[in-house]
């Protein structure tokens, strides 16, 4: 069954058809959500309320608006919002992300220490540059999709990634060969 079809069974009533989506999403908007809280059981919890509240509004989505992977991804950062409009800590929610690739990093200490310049060098970015790069890079996503999850135009979201890798190429080209690399 298609993600289409899925969908439309869940429109229609038919609500057992949406593990078939929570599967195919919940890695994605997982580390997704991991970038902007760096913990992992607050990551769990607002995964888990993002599939919830998708399946509860499934009724609402419009694929003529955007794709589900965009719709859920949107509602996955509003959830992000608003766990930290609840949860007063001195950190900037832009400023809060992690770069956890899945693997286990910690046994190769070569790795781990590229990865820490990698964050080190980030962290310079403003935060709606790093947001950009970690969609791009990390998750993979187009610019249509990345500038419907920020609410940004597409080409000014080409144009933030394009500039930054720039930089990111002049300042530290060896970084720039590292990222490239761990993504192929």
């Amino acid at each position: 069954m298609s993600e289409q079809e899925a969908i439309t069974q869940c429109i229609n009533g038919n609500v057992s058809e949406f593990a078939k989506l929570y599967e195919t999403y919940v890695q994605p908007v997982y580390r997704f959500i991991y970038y902007k809280t760096h913990h992992r059981e607050t990551a769990e919890d607002i995964t888990s309320a993002t599939f919830m509240k998708a399946l509860e509004k499934i009724q609402t989505f419009n694929p003529d608006k955007a794709s589900f992977k965009t719709w859920l991804y949107q509602i996955a950062r509003n959830n992000v919002v608003d766990h930290y409009r609840s949860y007063r800590e001195i950190s900037n929610i832009d400023d809060i992300w992690d770069m956890n690739t899945g693997e286990n990093i910690e046994t190769d200490t070569d790795i781990k220490m590229k990865l820490d310049s990698v964050r080190e060098y980030l962290k310079k970015l403003k935060p709606e540059q790093r947001e950009i790069i970690l969609l791009r890079v990390w998750d993979g996503l187009g610019f249509q999709e990345i500038a419907e999850i920020t609410g940004k135009t597409e080409a000014s979201c080409k144009m933030m990634f394009k500039r930054t890798v720039d930089r990111l190429r002049g300042d530290m080209a060896v970084l720039a060969l590292l990222i490239y690399f761990i993504n192929n």
